[in-house]
């Protein structure tokens, strides 16, 4: 949840429509102290509850967060995540329509050598920087590391609020890419924790997360990524 104030309520397993059963979360974002000013100066009470569901049918994913308490149906972002080897060359990986093709633009994440914000950088979580299996990350480590594999991730925001539209669907690509950078190079420097977990693993870190998450929200406050201008 890259530091934001979240809630697990659920997590059955159920199907999903091309690639059958795959692993269903549902959370609550809480953004009231995650947000600028200027966006809490416009937003309602309870309008900065996002809720998330995700749908996980590894090489597949989908990310879908709405805000049903207030907006309804006038904001929607989704996240369509494509995991395939090679090193990004393929051009149309969503099988997107004419249309949304000329309007998308591609933006790439080198988690090696992009630029992180001074508050967002952490010795250990530097590619660069990792010792272990894998690491460190060249300059050119995009052309040179074997396996190589490549997240293609489809962005798509809707907010519609007339006079904010389009400052808060810019704000939102700038911070997913934030997000992405940052929560990227935190997995790839955390790879030798996790690379040899299990599901019975993976499922007792997210109930002992979500606790952790729980106890931040109610007892100590703002925690992790931030952007208060």
């Amino acid at each position: 949840s890259s530091g934001l104030n979240s809630e697990w309520p659920l997590r059955p397993g159920v199907g999903h429509e091309q690639f059958g059963d795959c692993q269903y979360t549902k959370k609550i974002y809480h953004l009231e102290h995650k947000v600028p000013r200027w966006v809490r100066a416009f937003a309602p009470a309870g309008s900065l509850h996002l809720y998330e569901e995700a749908w996980n049918a590894y090489p597949y994913c989908k990310t879908v967060l709405t805000n049903p308490g207030y907006m309804k149906d006038k904001f929607t972002l989704s996240i369509t995540t494509w995991h395939k080897p090679g090193r990004g060359s393929i051009e149309n990986v969503h099988d997107l329509p004419a249309e949304k093709l000329a309007q998308r633009k591609v933006v790439k994440i080198d988690i090696a050598n992009d630029e992180v914000r001074p508050a967002d950088y952490k010795p250990e979580f530097d590619p660069t920087k990792y010792s272990h299996e894998r690491g460190p990350l060249s300059d050119k480590w995009q052309e040179q590391c074997e396996p190589v594999m490549t997240c293609y991730k489809l962005v798509e925001c809707e907010f519609i609020w007339r006079f904010l539209q389009t400052r808060v669907e810019d704000y939102i690509m700038i911070a997913e890419r934030r997000l992405f950078t940052n929560f990227h190079r935190q997995v790839f420097c955390t790879h030798y924790q996790w690379k040899d977990m299990t599901m019975a693993d993976i499922r007792a870190l997210e109930d002992a997360t979500a606790e952790e998450l729980k106890d931040q929200r109610t007892n100590r406050g703002l925690q992790g990524t931030t952007d208060n201008k």
